[in-house]
């Protein structure tokens, strides 16, 4: 499966981002999709993961009430919708799925959040 991250950008402190993500190729509706960022000199890290209701939604505490992550299984998309952007923010967005026959990545997406 290929997967084909859009929706970065500039953008200041405060303010929202929607960050998009296309799967071409068979993504089941029990295939976990994620979304992972990595900061500069930072490893990446989960920031949203969605299983499509199976068992819920997982966010790090960093976006908490900040991020939410939305599929839709139908198109094959999953979503990360930002607000309250913060500078620590700032870093490349990777989406992900898990299917059983192993782990496929996106080529991620830069986020800028300036202060």
């Amino acid at each position: 499966v290929q997967l084909q991250a859009s929706g970065g950008g500039s953008v200041q402190a405060g303010g929202s981002l929607r960050l998009s993500c296309a799967a071409l190729g068979t993504v089941h509706a029990s295939d976990l999709m994620t979304w992972h960022r990595q900061a500069p000199g930072k490893q990446r890290e989960l920031v949203a993961a969605s299983d499509n209701g199976i068992t819920g939604t997982y966010y790090a505490d960093s976006v908490k009430g900040r991020f939410t992550i939305s599929r839709d299984s139908a198109k094959n998309t999953v979503s990360l919708h930002m607000n309250n952007l913060k500078p620590e923010d700032t870093a490349i967005y990777y989406c992900h799925v898990r299917r059983v026959d192993g782990d496929y990545w996106g080529q991620g997406t830069l986020v800028t959040v300036s202060s």
